[in-house]
């Protein structure tokens, strides 16, 4: 058996099923793991959400923000976005099946491997979080997306305040910062405090701020951290982390990451994308 971690699909059905050709993919030897963002930007996202889904146990997805603003347009409250690609869901027969697999995903997942640990998010985990902080706050979000109230919690989700933790914050506020922290964030201060505007790598983080995965003491620094979300930053592997969003959706490359024995035995296996959508 084989564990795959697979970065940002953005609707690229096409690429995905090349990519699972590349690696011989069987769902029933080999588990997958999607690092997030299955849908939007490209030209397939309901052909994605039923190819994954037809994998059953085989596969699991950590949510994304796009995954995530799927399901707020579909509850009302979130309007469809000028470079959206969500009408092929939306307007599908099967759309309350493909939903409801959607929202009973998880938003963090562990995977506790030859004495090692894997943590898997979409974006980031704050600096002050341990793995089991993590997973902690990870189950009160699903318990938010998974209850009977879902549609409340979607108007309600949106917003980047509060900006930094606070194990005292309640309701819709202690959601808004989970939410954030595992599927917007890229950059804060050493206390924690998220900065949303920023995405170009290369250009630097803004000043005060830095990577998540760069704050000094982070509390998850011993385990590997697993993350999509970041296509400028694109792959990256350290015993600590590995970046996976490579691009996919914007022409650059879909990859998948395949853990051997432990987080620290990884190879990275690579298809070429057409280009879906010109950033900006």
């Amino acid at each position: 058996m084989a564990l795959y971690l697979i970065g940002d699909l953005q609707g690229c059905d096409e690429p995905l099923q090349r990519l699972l050709d590349k690696i011989d993919f069987s769902p029933s030897r080999d588990r997958l793991i999607v690092l997030g963002d299955l849908v939007n930007r490209g030209p397939a996202s309901a052909k994605v959400l039923r190819r994954v889904q037809r994998f059953g146990d085989a596969a699991q997805s950590v949510l994304g923000n796009h995954d995530l603003h799927l399901l707020g347009v579909a509850h009302r409250a979130r309007k469809v976005g000028r470079k959206d690609t969500l009408a092929a869901v939306l307007d599908a027969p099967d759309r309350d099946a493909m939903l409801d697999w959607l929202r009973h995903q998880h938003v963090a997942l562990r995977h506790d491997i030859g004495g090692g640990t894997l943590l898997t998010v979409h974006a980031g985990v704050l600096p002050q979080w341990t793995v089991e902080d993590t997973m902690r706050l990870a189950g009160e979000l699903e318990s938010a997306l998974q209850g009977p109230d879902v549609a409340e919690f979607f108007r309600t989700m949106y917003g980047n305040d509060p900006a930094q933790w606070n194990e005292s914050l309640t309701g819709a506020a202690r959601l808004r910062v989970i939410v954030n922290a595992l599927t917007r964030m890229r950059y804060c201060t050493a206390s924690g405090v998220m900065e949303f505007e920023s995405k170009d790598a290369e250009a630097g983080a803004p000043e005060g701020f830095m990577p998540w995965f760069d704050v000094p003491g982070r509390k998850t620094s011993t385990a590997t951290v697993a993350f999509g979300h970041w296509s400028t930053l694109g792959w990256l592997s350290r015993p600590d982390l590995i970046s996976t969003d490579t691009g996919c959706v914007w022409g650059g490359c879909l990859s998948a990451v395949r853990i051997g024995a432990t987080p620290q035995e990884r190879e990275l296996i690579q298809v070429k994308c057409p280009q879906a959508q010109k950033p900006g």
